[in-house]
């Protein structure tokens, strides 16, 4: 026990010591933990050596890092997944996983007689970083762009495909059907008796408790362990149950109040889990090394033929399908996970696991620069796959432009370059008050989305990218009258809307340009750069919160409400 404690207090140190060394230098947290290990491990400084502790400290983690993912998983958002997110899911995960079998068997990996390294490989090169992949949307502000949630609807069809995985793995050494069919009804049972529990019991219990932090928080550790045995007692991994338990949590009530209670627990759990990971990576020898390097170039590879080719297929334009290819290009940390069930359970050999954490490593970073500057590579991209033979959005414009009705050449007098909520709205507003006026009204854009729901609502419409002049040229932005610039800069890729204006107003000496700005200090550089009016959103929302705060003064804040309503029962916006 002492020694436990010893090992866990050199976990957390050295965690947090490296920890601080990635933050710096804006390295990935889960590669500083995976250092870590590696360097008070066995195979490191070697003050770390209880094959029991490693074990003991892995498990826990594990436990919790899978109950929080379950927290994470919405069921109502998986149901509500487009066709698009379902088909371009189903085509990265069946596709990755026969072109993993097929490769790693290539290449020597064993796949019978109880050795099974192909495929948990192929399992674990399917599946993408959540970790890496949502702090760096996040950043760019990009979570709920067309590329973000195609993005996040295959991370989360990816976890429902890892818990089918690991309900079927303690079995691998004896698949036979009956042993599927089996271990899918335990599985079945488990789930069951995790929704029934947590839809008629969990929520009055949780309901006495409410404003007990404390019990809150022993009640969802409680829960989690509680559906952890039962599992065990079906012959399921506790691991698996955490996970259920997770998933169970997230459909009632309570659960963002019990996952922001567990998430200070959670991380503790996580940094002692890939710090344990870090610990059985040994020294890496030329042969380590020469298949990290494979599995990490067979990732990207893979990525981006099963991840491009459906979302092309389904038209969604090459950006769009290039997008969530370069996002997903990565190992996910739910793949160590698998790996390590598969070292527990004697399936895979040590060298494998280890590789796969350093091409885990290797692509966390290298994914890290790479969606980072994925509208550059993007951009970069699409010009030789033009010309390679694949069509775009804008194939058959032209250098006019025509898109959406037959015969329309060019822009019309008024130009919206760039199409989010704002420009949304403005068409919304002008059907409702000039509905004429639609149709002198072009629209610049290059989402795929946009695209069709204006063209089939009879809209003129542009695919192209805004941030480039020829698109500009070609769309025939030099013949409108006025020129609407409505995407904030903090959604802009590749340009600024001072920038915007600049290209504009040189294409455009006469025309009467309107830009929006973020910042009051951008206001008079766009001024500057062109710009006839500048609206500034901040302004129009506080006043009509100040219309607000003297409705509710003078107790017509029900009839301000009736009048909100009614103004959005008669809206049909392109984006909700």
């Amino acid at each position: 026990m002492h020694d436990l404690i010893r090992d866990i207090t050199l976990c957390i140190l050295f965690a947090w010591g490296i920890g601080l060394l990635a933050h710096f230098f804006k390295q990935p947290l889960i590669l500083a933990y995976l250092v870590a290990g590696f360097f008070i491990g066995p195979y490191g400084a070697g003050w770390v050596k209880s094959e029991e502790s490693i074990s003991t400290i892995s498990e826990l983690g594990l436990i919790f890092m899978l109950f929080m993912i379950g927290l994470e998983i919405d069921l109502k958002k998986i149901v509500r997944a487009g066709r698009v997110i379902l088909f371009a899911a189903g085509g990265q995960l069946i596709g990755g996983c026969v072109l993993g079998a097929l490769f790693f068997m290539a290449i020597g990996l064993p796949l019978a007689n109880g050795k099974f390294d192909a495929l948990y490989l192929c399992i674990a090169c399917a599946l993408s970083s959540t970790v890496v992949i949502v702090k760096v949307l996040y950043e760019k502000r990009e979570l709920d762009t067309l590329p973000g949630r195609i993005t996040l609807g295959i991370l989360v069809l990816q976890d429902i495909f890892a818990i089918l995985f690991l309900a079927v793995q303690p079995s691998l050494a004896d698949l036979q059907l009956t042993v599927i069919l089996l271990s899918i009804a335990r599985v079945g049972a488990l789930v069951a008796t995790a929704l029934m529990l947590s839809r008629y019991i969990l929520p009055h219990l949780f309901h006495q408790i409410a404003r007990r932090p404390e019990l809150v928080l022993l009640g969802a550790l409680a829960w989690c362990f509680l559906i952890g045995e039962i599992a065990e007692r079906l012959h399921l991994s506790r691991e698996m149950g955490s996970l259920v338990a997770g998933v169970s949590l997230s459909t009632f009530p309570y659960a963002l109040d019990v996952t922001a209670k567990v998430t200070t627990l959670r991380d503790f759990f996580i940094t002692l889990f890939f710090v344990a990971v870090g610990m059985t990576i040994p020294v890496p020898n030329l042969s380590v090394i020469g298949l990290a390097l494979i599995i990490a170039l067979f990732t990207v590879a893979s990525r981006i033929l099963t991840t491009f080719i459906p979302l092309y297929l389904m038209k969604q334009g090459l950006r769009a399908s290039l997008l969530p290819a370069l996002n997903l290009a990565q190992i996910s940390e739910f793949s160590l996970v698998v790996l390590q069930t598969g070292i527990a359970a004697g399936h895979i050999t040590t060298r494998t696991s280890s590789a796969t954490s350093f091409a885990f490593v290797i692509l966390a970073v290298l994914s890290t620069f790479a969606m980072l500057r994925s509208d550059q590579i993007t951009r970069w991209l699409i010009g030789p796959l033009k010309r390679i033979g694949l069509r775009d959005l804008d194939h058959g414009q032209g250098a006019g432009g025509e898109a959406g009705q037959a015969g329309d050449h060019g822009a019309r007098r008024i130009v919206i370059l760039g199409f989010y909520r704002a420009a949304s709205a403005l068409l919304s507003e002008i059907q409702r008050q000039n509905e004429s006026l639609l149709e002198q009204i072009s629209v610049v854009d290059f989402n795929p989305q946009v695209f069709r729901t204006l063209v089939e609502r009879g809209q003129h419409v542009i695919y192209g990218d805004i941030s480039h002049v020829d698109t500009l040229v070609h769309a025939g932005v030099g013949h409108a009258e006025i020129i609407i610039l409505s995407v904030p800069d903090s959604l802009l890729k590749g340009a600024t809307n001072e920038r915007l204006v600049r290209h504009v107003r040189s294409i455009n000496p006469t025309a009467r340009i309107i830009a929006c700005a973020d910042l009051l200090s951008d206001v008079p550089d766009i001024y500057a750069a062109g710009a006839d009016y500048v609206t500034v959103t901040r302004l129009s929302d506080a006043h009509a919160l100040y219309e607000v705060i003297d409705a509710a003064d003078q107790g017509l804040l029900p009839a301000k409400r009736a009048e909100l309503d009614a103004q959005l029962a008669e809206r049909r916006e392109v984006l909700p």
